[in-house]
């Protein structure tokens, strides 16, 4: 798969394209129908797959201070959509002048100019454009005149049934997935995305508490605007230099020690003498285990860390 960043960087001889657009925060199970739909029908059409997206949110550049919390970082949204099949990402900076450009100008310079679309994909709310004042309808008014067509999905197909919902089916979204990660609903979470969340960052130094009690644990400094998930103890994985690995993770302040800084650390079960400092790991959350907790002493601490460890083994195995 071929990433560009920024519009100058399209091959001048890169063919028809079928495109969607959008940020793509996470790739959920909405996200990931567009880009199946979009790479199904590049391939009926013998065009190439194409996505585009932004960097930084556009929300940050539009109302600055309004950044919202990243399921995923852009590397791992690329990772994601070239296994969907895509041909080439298409991150564009996203800049106040770029915001500024009217909807047509949008598609004259990104759909025709540069990735001469032959039919677009988007959900039914996509918006772009100035002031966010274009739509699919416009979208559908313009596409005779600069040739292509366009195709809404249907996003009730990528639905989730959560427990405020009534047991109605509701679509998947990036914001709906950011309420169950800060919420701690690992599981509601999975439903949405359609895989664990995770969390990314560099392995460094801590307190090293979890190394005097027997549980050795990488404290991840996590990427900036990172959704973490809600204080607490869950099971999942720790991927360090391509192996996954079981783990019991803790986020939090560590209240037992009186800790101030929030945290995010990983116990990778049953494995000794691991050596993480300095790398760039991943922390995957499978499940939720029990709220973050003060504990009257050491002892109550480590016999509570042994029922969340096996708890995790059992749950990773």
């Amino acid at each position: 798969m071929q990433r560009w960043h920024g519009l100058e960087e399209v091959p001048g001889d890169w063919g028809r394209s079928v495109v969607t657009i959008g940020s793509f925060d996470g790739v959920h199970r909405g996200h990931q129908l567009i880009i199946s739909k979009v790479v199904e029908h590049a391939r009926e059409l013998g065009a190439r797959s194409v996505v585009v997206t932004f960097d930084p949110h556009p929300s940050e550049v539009v109302r600055p201070g309004s950044h919202p919390p990243l399921l995923a970082s852009h590397r791992r949204r690329a990772e994601l959509m070239a296994e969907l099949g895509v041909d080439a990402v298409l991150l564009i900076p996203f800049t106040l002048a770029f915001s500024q450009l009217a909807p047509e100008e949008f598609v004259e310079r990104v759909l025709v100019d540069a990735l001469h679309t032959e039919l677009i994909v988007e959900g039914p709310n996509f918006r772009f454009g100035h002031r966010a004042s274009g739509d699919v309808a416009l979208l559908a008014e313009l596409g005779p005149r600069y040739g292509f067509s366009v195709d809404v999905c249907d996003l009730t197909v990528g639905a989730v049934h959560g427990d405020d919902t009534d047991g109605e089916a509701v679509p998947c979204s990036s914001s709906l997935a950011r309420r169950l990660v800060a919420e701690g609903d690992a599981a509601g979470a999975a439903e949405v995305l359609g895989r664990p969340h995770r969390v990314e960052g560099t392995v460094v130094r801590g307190a090293q508490r979890g190394r005097e009690l027997g549980y050795p644990t990488a404290n991840v400094e996590t990427l900036p605007h990172t959704a973490i998930p809600a204080d607490g103890v869950y099971a999942g994985w720790l991927t360090a230099d391509g192996e996954r690995m079981p783990a019991a993770i803790s986020v939090g302040t560590n209240p037992t020690f009186d800790g101030t800084a929030r945290t995010v650390e990983a116990y990778a079960i049953d494995r000794v003498g691991l050596d993480l400092y300095g790398l760039h790991v991943s922390v995957d959350f499978l499940a939720y285990l029990r709220g973050m907790e003060k504990f009257d002493s050491i002892d109550a601490l480590l016999d509570r860390m042994a029922v969340d460890v096996k708890r995790a083994r059992e749950l990773t195995d």
